[in-house]
């Protein structure tokens, strides 16, 4: 497989369905809580993997989407690593995901990648 075919694979888009915007909403407000509780401890580089996981995470159930890296660059600002970044992000980008597959031709909405 060329480069170009893995890269379009990993950036796909799927089609966005109840289950993969809970489990967006899910991983999203588990980054953000579990920062919000630990976040007083100091941990070690503990948020970044956590944001690193988020990323990841999220990118994989709906899809990669240019929003999420200045949400990654501002969790690595201390103090705002505090807010609801993640969980803000991911509501934005799936708000913008259904404006996207609303105005889709009917032919291209049932295609499941």
């Amino acid at each position: 497989m060329k480069l170009p075919e893995n890269l379009h694979r990993l950036l796909r888009v799927p089609r966005l369905t109840g289950w993969r915007i809970l489990g967006a909403l899910a991983i999203a407000v588990g980054a953000d809580g579990l920062q919000l509780l630990l976040g007083p401890f100091g941990w070690a580089f503990g948020d970044q993997a956590v944001d690193v996981m988020a990323m990841i995470l999220t990118s994989w159930v709906i899809g990669f989407h240019w929003l999420l890296l200045p949400t990654f660059a501002l969790e690595l600002i201390p103090m705002l690593d505090d807010l609801p970044t993640w969980t803000a992000c991911v509501i934005a980008v799936i708000a913008l995901r259904k404006r996207e597959q609303r105005s889709l031709p009917p032919a291209e909405k049932t295609i499941e990648i």
